[in-house]
């Protein structure tokens, strides 16, 4: 460790001197959290839609991994956020909740036959980047939860409602989120 990291440590309290090595304390068992990618209650693929956005669903899932794939996969995240923000942009009209919901569950049956990774990042991006080709708005979120620590993607109306998304989002405390600026304008 550095002498000026360790001298820091030590004076913050973050470390504390001791003559000779110590043993770690035994782990506190705690039963282990489920696994989940944002999509444990809403499984991709067993969904119905109406069709309505099919077609250009399966695009703008397309477009999302290509904005995450086009350049350093550190850079992916902000790549996809600069794109959403730009799509927010380019929204006039806010999405009626069922134009919200038609869209992310087109989304969720294009994403049934996948070939790469999609959850909720995927899914709530393509939503957000769909509606925007219809110049509609949604607000996209990306959240968080603890105990323990969990990230979610989702998109809302607006108004604030969530869109096709279990009770269990609530738990999320929106960490990040974009769209709506047409309204914040007029």
């Amino acid at each position: 460790m550095p002498r000026l990291l360790a001298a820091h440590l030590l004076h913050t309290g973050a470390l504390s001197p001791t003559p000779a090595p110590l043993p770690w304390a035994a782990p506190a068992s705690a039963p282990a959290p489920a696994a989940s990618w944002g999509s444990a209650e809403h499984p991709a693929g067993l969904v119905s839609a109406t069709g309505r956005f099919s077609a250009t669903a399966a695009t703008a899932l397309g477009a999302t991994w290509f904005i995450q794939r086009a350049g350093p996969k550190e850079r992916a995240m902000s790549r996809l956020v600069s794109a959403l923000r730009a799509s927010a942009a380019y929204s006039r009209r806010s999405a009626s909740p069922t134009e919200a919901a038609d869209a992310v569950l087109a989304v969720r049956r294009a994403a049934r036959h996948a070939p790469a990774r999609t959850a909720c990042l995927e899914e709530s991006a393509a939503a957000a980047i769909l509606l925007a080709t219809r110049r509609l708005a949604v607000v996209w979120c990306h959240g968080i939860a603890a105990d323990p620590v969990r990230l979610h993607a989702w998109v809302q109306t607006v108004d604030g409602d969530t869109v096709a998304e279990p009770r269990s989002t609530l738990a999320y405390t929106p960490a990040l989120t974009i769209g709506a600026r047409h309204q914040q304008h007029s």
